[in-house]
């Protein structure tokens, strides 16, 4: 565990060095182009970003999950449903939203996370077409095919944001947020023990680690923030349906991850601004944005196994011997 603790602690230095930078620079290119298109990329990126985060976080006790999209779907239905038929706010929908997640996820979490490696992996893998079809077959739940349109704006106590800059400004912070919470997590005793999990699943469960309860708490949390993402997202792009949540959206956020760094805090943001961009200026080509995104996998994890966030301990490390 020590070992584990201390491989966690040597990495925040280089990596919170371009975690700060990589925040700054994400703040401050929309408002140097002022350009609608670029607003719209950036809060995609946040969006990106935090689901991302979400996910990383059940990896960072060795897990892989594939119904990420899912757990997104669930946080928007939950966020849509109130506000729309029950009347609740956006702000008390959004926190609910990642209540609601985050229970489901504790409930399919207890007797999933008995599974490993692969087995766990190809089960979320069905759990996120489970979630897809049960929604098709409920119309009047989920919109059926048609979805759900005309979902209302963020609203923030009676202030509607209207515009790009304002809800770019909005995500910004809710990742920030997330940024953090995760940060104090990764820090305190639940982070070491993540890593000792992560680290030797074995070792920690005979040094007295309740290495399922620590596994499950990581599900749950992910799932919860993935909850929060989809609640944003679904009133920021005003529409969903249960094709918005398939396969795919789970892939993509597994890919961001890979790319930045699994193990990096700053690694989901990092993959976020790399890759989120891609299919929107690849729209003239969408038929080869697969492969793209397989040949960005495959070379990460050849020459970048800690992920793009990792370069800056690489470099800092080649430094040190050569000095």
């Amino acid at each position: 565990m020590d070992i584990a603790t201390s491989k966690l602690q040597s990495t925040w230095d280089a990596r919170g060095i371009a975690f700060a930078v990589t925040v700054i620079a994400l703040a401050a290119i929309p408002w140097f182009t002022g350009s609608v298109f670029h607003f719209h990329i950036a809060i995609m990126i946040c969006l990106g970003a935090m689901a991302a985060a979400g996910l990383g976080t059940i990896a960072w006790v060795g897990q892989l999950s594939l119904a990420h999209g899912a757990f997104v779907g669930i946080g928007a239905y939950s966020c849509v449903l109130m506000v729309m038929r029950l009347g609740v706010p956006f702000v008390v929908g959004l926190p609910l939203a990642a209540l609601v997640t985050g229970a489901i996820a504790y409930v399919i979490g207890t007797p999933l996370l008995r599974l490993r490696g692969v087995y766990f992996v190809l089960i979320t893998f069905a759990l996120n077409e489970l979630f897809r079809l049960v929604m098709l077959e409920f119309p009047s739940v989920s919109g059926g095919s048609s979805g759900i349109a005309g979902i209302p704006k963020i609203s923030l106590f009676g202030l509607v944001l209207r515009e790009q800059q304002s809800v770019y400004v909005f995500t910004l912070a809710m990742l920030a947020l997330v940024m953090a919470l995760l940060w104090s997590i990764r820090r305190g005793p639940l982070g070491r023990r993540f890593a000792a999990v992560e680290e030797n699943l074995e070792l920690a469960e005979a040094s007295g680690i309740p290495t399922a309860r620590t596994q499950n708490t990581a599900f749950v949390i992910g799932s919860a923030i993935a909850g929060f993402t989809g609640a944003i997202m679904a009133h920021y792009i005003g529409f969903i349906s249960p094709e918005s949540f398939g396969f795919q959206l789970s892939v993509s956020y597994v890919i961001i991850l890979v790319t930045g760094g699994r193990l990096a805090l700053a690694g989901p943001l990092v993959g976020a601004i790399f890759l989120t961009p891609l299919p929107e200026f690849l729209r003239s080509a969408q038929e080869y944005q697969h492969i793209i995104y397989g040949v960005v996998l495959i070379v990460v994890l050849r020459f970048l196994p800690e992920g793009l966030a990792g370069l800056p301990e690489r470099f800092a490390g080649k430094g040190r011997e050569r000095s």
